[in-house]
């Protein structure tokens, strides 16, 4: 019995790990703005504890803004910001990878992840991402 509850709660959470859900507002971007589209999180969303992953992130932007880091929550514990790895500009959208451990702990949880990038003078944050992930031994 325990082993198909297990079976079932891992399941439920590979199903709602593989989409991530987001708000993301529509209309066209003002020049130099950076707006997120969605995050891939490896192994369907079921990660191991204490382990790290690349994050990837697909983004659209209009000109070239330089994106500084992401950060990340685990369900409202972070943010954990992190360096960006290859950074690829498109005509349309282009994408980023981020490095994140999985949390000490084993649970069903929220990862939430925004990007800081330079506009203007100033520092601004993007829109966030959120994707359902079951943290395991």
């Amino acid at each position: 019995m325990k082993i198909v509850l297990i079976a079932i709660v891992i399941g439920m959470a590979v199903l709602l790990g593989i989409s991530s859900c987001a708000t993301v507002p529509s209309g066209p971007l003002s020049e130099g703005e950076v707006r997120l589209l969605s995050m891939q999180v490896p192994e369907g969303g079921t990660l191991r504890l204490g382990m790290g992953y690349d994050i990837n992130i697909i983004f659209e932007a209009e000109g070239s803004p330089e994106i500084k880091r992401a950060c990340f929550s685990w369900s409202g514990d972070g943010p954990y910001c992190s360096k960006l790895n290859d950074v690829k500009y498109g005509l349309t959208r282009g994408n980023f990878t981020a490095r994140i451990t999985a949390p000490p702990l084993s649970g069903s949880y929220y990862l939430e992840c925004y990007a800081e990038y330079s506009r203007g003078k100033g520092t601004v944050r993007t829109n966030v991402l959120s994707s359902h992930v079951y943290s395991m031994y």
